[in-house]
């Protein structure tokens, strides 16, 4: 097989020279160049950006695992993430990921975010603002730019807004995403958890630790919890679930002070709260995929093959972002693996190719 030096163009034939090529997976550069320790490409007098194997976008469950994968097959990885650990640092307790009887989601990423740093992976704080394809693709930053032969998008999911008058105003102000953040600043007080899913739940459990009474609001008879949560729930005497009601506006002055619901609850439209938790689901991060042009289903999803592979060639997907049936931190740590797994083949059938 021959081999063309990345800098100086001299092309290097392994049978007749031996193996002493730089790296299977990273530009090969003749001992010549090699020993000179020069890491950037000369073209046309400037000096090009370093080129990466891979760059990963989103370090949630998908992201860091991919992020570990591909650092073990000895390829030249950045991860870049605006928010290290995703939604999935919102998320207690985690009680359903192997290996762990309990343990809170941020400190499971922190775990992930160890064991990614502790395989020399770069992680970049920042926030992408898009992706261009060429020879190779560009990823471009708020503050750089950076070129690789890859990409896995591992974006996740965002949370899906109520979109009723007063939500944004109240942001911070009684209206919250997150109970593990802002539990807390309920003690005593009357809250509503608006949402029916298993996170809905988890997030009236916490908040009944603290609140002196949590009401879940859901549009339909009844929640769709786990079991075992639902089985929580019916044991809490603070928690109350109004069924088949929807919320229709946030009011109040400084702070939240009611909900307007759509129909009588004990006699009452104007329902006091001092506190709202949106738990109204979530919705893929896909803005960064679609300014590239990759196939998204009618769910907003990245839809991706059984190889993590999206219609761009070299561009994979892994986790909530994608296509998945279950969206589930055990299902993106795997979904991470195999697009990983599918991005060191392409490498390495390029670099077999020649290219």
């Amino acid at each position: 097989m021959q081999w063309k030096c990345t800098i100086c163009n001299y092309i290097y034939d392994e049978e007749e020279e031996g193996k002493e090529f730089h790296s299977l997976y990273d530009d090969w550069y003749c001992p010549t160049c090699c020993s000179a320790k020069e890491m950037f490409v000369q073209k046309g007098g400037k000096r090009a950006e370093e080129l990466y194997d891979i760059v990963i976008i989103g370090s949630g469950t998908a992201g860091m695992t991919a992020a570990i994968y591909t650092a073990r097959y000895n390829m030249k990885t950045l991860l870049i993430s605006e928010d290290v650990g995703g939604l999935m640092n919102d998320a207690y307790p985690v009680e359903n990921y192997p290996g762990y009887i309990s343990i809170s989601g941020f400190e499971l990423m922190q775990k992930f975010k160890e064991q990614v740093e502790a395989l020399d992976v770069t992680i970049d704080e920042e926030e992408v603002i898009s992706i261009e394809k060429g020879e190779s693709f560009k990823i471009k930053t708020k503050n750089k730019d950076y070129m690789t032969k890859s990409v896995i998008i591992a974006t996740g999911s965002k949370r899906r807004k109520l979109g009723v008058p007063g939500e944004d105003h109240f942001k911070g102000k009684g209206v919250h995403y997150c109970a593990i953040c802002d539990a807390t600043l309920y003690k005593g007080k009357t809250v509503a958890v608006v949402g029916g899913s298993d996170s809905a739940a988890q997030s009236a459990l916490l908040l009944s630790q603290h609140a002196k009474k949590v009401y879940i609001i859901y549009r339909k008879e009844d929640i769709r919890a786990e079991p075992i949560h639902k089985k929580r729930i019916a044991e809490k005497k603070n928690i109350e679930i109004i069924p088949n009601t929807n919320i229709t506006e946030i009011k109040g002055h400084d702070f939240v002070s009611s909900v307007l619901l759509d129909k009588p609850y004990k006699s009452k439209k104007d329902f006091h709260v001092d506190g709202v938790f949106i738990e109204a689901g979530t919705m893929p991060s896909t803005e960064i995929a679609k300014k590239v042009g990759v196939a998204l289903n009618e769910k907003g999803e990245i839809i991706t093959n059984e190889k993590a592979e999206t219609n761009i060639e070299g561009l994979f997907a892994a986790g909530d972002v994608t296509n998945d049936f279950l969206k589930q931190a055990v299902v993106a740590a795997g979904d991470g693996a195999k697009a990983a797994f599918s991005a060191y083949l392409y490498l390495l059938k390029k670099r077999r190719e020649g290219k």
